[in-house]
């Protein structure tokens, strides 16, 4: 594991896609020279976000059509249809899942372990995640007539992905669950009988996914806007102080959480997280076209220091870049943010070191 240096520049996950990346993604299979292709692509996003100035890397998650239908690379028992709310593509859990053979995530990280000189991170969905974007009452009664179920059964094979990363040397496993997150939200919570009974739920498989697994920092990223920047879906507010409770009993090294938005930069909720935490803090406005410059970063961090030791922070966007397979996000734009928050972290260390 790559020792980091203080106030480290880490990415969260999607990075935009070029379109001969996702004319790659949508084929039913390769040959060779798809293979090259898409190699190649990975390691011109590896060597942006090191040119960038991270200190933290990741594949951009471009070998997945999306970060949550990736857990059908999996497992059998999905189909891909068109949702009918929205009319874009839907993996749907339709029957028993049965295990694939492992391996689909740990090749990403192996390729990325292989060709980055600064430390890496690899990204797996979270088990209530999928159960909320994947399950369906209706298309999926067969399999699973009860949601918890279908969770409880995609703990599995996203364990048999960690059992391959854990010799792999791979820095940071994150844990993508803007579903827990959303509980910060009072609309969200009056959609569940029992709202913490459905975070507690949500950290119990999250738990139950990096139980008994050493030499990997396990992180959980925290997110309740992604479709909101980009599909004009509602950002859901709130401070962390409704689920501080559940915050506290997730069993992992790292907290990835947003910080610009309204809401996500209560210093007072930060402030009573478990202090062996670190915190990943979204110092980086993702939004499009919204600029972003080192000195403003660096205030929002010197924000935070007012109550977080500074060994406890890392700097990362608010989210990842391109939510949904098919965003279309300015790269350039993407590189002077990661710039600049690997200029903010130089910044920081020359002052506070």
């Amino acid at each position: 594991m790559k020792a980091l240096p203080l106030f480290p520049a880490s990415i969260v996950g999607s990075i935009p896609r070029p379109l001969v990346v996702r004319e790659l993604i949508e084929k039913p299979a390769w040959d060779a020279t798809d293979t090259n292709a898409m190699e190649a692509a990975i390691r011109f996003v590896v060597a942006m976000q090191e040119r960038a100035g991270l200190d933290v890397v990741n594949d951009g998650e471009w070998r997945r059509r999306s970060y949550i239908g990736v857990i059908a690379e999996l497992a059998h028992g999905f189909t891909l249809e068109i949702n009918p709310a929205d009319g874009r593509p839907w993996t749907v859990v339709t029957e028993k899942l049965t295990p694939k053979p492992a391996g689909f995530i740990a090749a990403e990280a192996k390729f990325v372990k292989e060709i980055a000189r600064v430390a890496t991170k690899i990204t797996l969905p979270a088990p209530a995640l999928l159960g909320e974007r994947l399950w369906d009452a209706e298309r999926s009664k067969k399999a699973y007539p009860d949601r918890d179920d279908f969770v409880r059964a995609c703990v599995a094979p996203l364990r048999a992905e960690v059992a391959l990363l854990q010799d792999m040397g791979v820095d940071i496993v994150q844990i993508d669950d803007p579903h827990l997150c959303l509980f910060v939200d009072p609309d969200v919570r009056k959609r569940f009988d029992n709202p913490d009974r459905a975070a507690d739920f949500a950290v119990d498989m999250i738990n139950e996914t990096v139980k008994g697994f050493g030499g990997i920092k396990f992180a959980v990223h925290l997110c309740r806007r992604a479709g909101a920047r980009v599909r004009d879906e509602k950002h859901h507010a709130g401070t962390y102080g409704p689920i501080l409770s559940q915050l506290n009993k997730l069993k992992v090294q790292h907290l990835t959480m947003e910080f610009t938005a309204a809401g996500a930069d209560d210093l007072e909720s930060l402030g009573r997280l478990r202090e062996d935490f670190e915190l990943g803090l979204g110092v980086v406005d993702v939004t499009p076209g919204a600029p972003e410059v080192a000195t403003l970063i660096a205030s929002r961090v010197e924000r935070a220091l007012t109550r977080i030791d500074k060994k406890r922070i890392t700097l990362n966007p608010d989210c990842g870049f391109a939510p949904g397979s098919a965003a279309k996000v300015d790269t350039d734009e993407v590189y002077l943010k990661l710039k600049a928050e690997a200029e903010a972290a130089q910044m920081l260390r020359a002052k506070y070191a």
